[in-house]
């Protein structure tokens, strides 16, 4: 299947979702009451009106039921996007190594028309190279990991890049604190080939790279990294998107993308632009 499949598939469960909470709210149906009505949790109800989960069609015939949907010109598009919903992306071959509350940024990701990100810590995984990927995966907390697990790591990160080199590439504005810039994951010669690779990277129209200098001084991503994803169908709504440890939070109401959003807009002001933040990289790699 390809990747356009793949995330067409992501898209479809997010539209069959938003429509089903569209109903059940509209009914005034709870959560709770719609979950017994197909033998399933209130919590199962809200991965499901998020597109979390796949669909089985007898689930969603059931729902509609209960909430008065019963002509079958009305019920026959939303039963045939869950037909079509349930196709498998790409990245769940990597389901060994890929957390369940990951897996569905990954199809977000894959869906996106646009990305916009704060990272504080490391480079973006989207603009990492191999080595440096490694790097990072084998520095992190976990003690026990093994060596086919680390390289599956990296494989699922190269396989997410090639996203940003597909014909459906989406437009990408990425946003690094300087301190991304001077730890050195893996070395001053893995560091100086990262360094170089951003600044190739950042000539390509539809990425654009900044960074923000530690002159700046305190700016208003004072929570830390996010990532905000918007979609090309206006049926979607915005995703923002922060990690966790363990878990991950995916924030779709639209006060709170809105204020994500603020906080996009004031870290872009802080930050150099695309050509200073180019000439910046090449002063550090000079440095080194």
């Amino acid at each position: 299947m390809s990747a356009a499949d793949a995330s067409g598939s992501m898209v479809r469960r997010i539209l069959l979702g938003s429509q089903l909470r569209r109903l059940r709210e509209s009914r005034g149906v709870t959560r709770e009451a719609a979950g017994y009505s197909i033998r399933a949790s209130e919590s199962k109800i809200s991965r499901m009106e998020l597109g979390r989960v796949s669909f089985k069609q007898r689930d969603v015939a059931d729902l509609l039921t209960l909430y008065g949907v019963t002509d079958e010109a009305d019920r026959e598009p939303l039963l045939s996007l869950a037909r079509s919903s349930s196709l498998a992306g790409w990245w769940h071959t990597y389901n060994d190594v890929l957390p369940g509350w990951f897996q569905t940024f990954v199809g977000l990701e894959a869906a996106a028309s646009e990305i916009c990100s704060y990272q504080l810590q490391f480079i973006h995984g989207l603009l990492q190279t191999e080595r440096y990927a490694r790097a990072v995966v084998t520095s992190g907390h976990r003690t026990d990991l093994s060596a086919d697990e680390a390289e599956r790591r990296v494989a699922l990160r190269m396989e997410r890049q090639k996203l940003l080199v597909s014909d459906r590439a989406p437009s990408f504005h990425c946003v690094l604190d300087e301190a991304a810039l001077h730890r050195p994951y893996g070395g001053r010669k893995v560091m100086d080939e990262q360094l170089r690779a951003l600044a190739d990277l950042s000539e390509q129209a539809h990425i654009t790279l900044q960074v923000v200098p530690f002159a700046h001084g305190g700016h208003a991503a004072e929570s830390g990294a996010f990532t905000l994803l918007r979609f090309a169908e206006q049926e979607l709504p915005a995703v923002v998107y922060v990690e966790q440890l363990t878990s991950a939070l995916y924030l779709d109401k639209r006060e709170e993308v809105a204020e994500y959003q603020q906080v996009m807009d004031h870290i872009v002001g802080a930050a150099l632009s695309p050509s200073e933040t180019r000439e910046l990289l090449h002063r550090i790699r000079q440095l080194r």
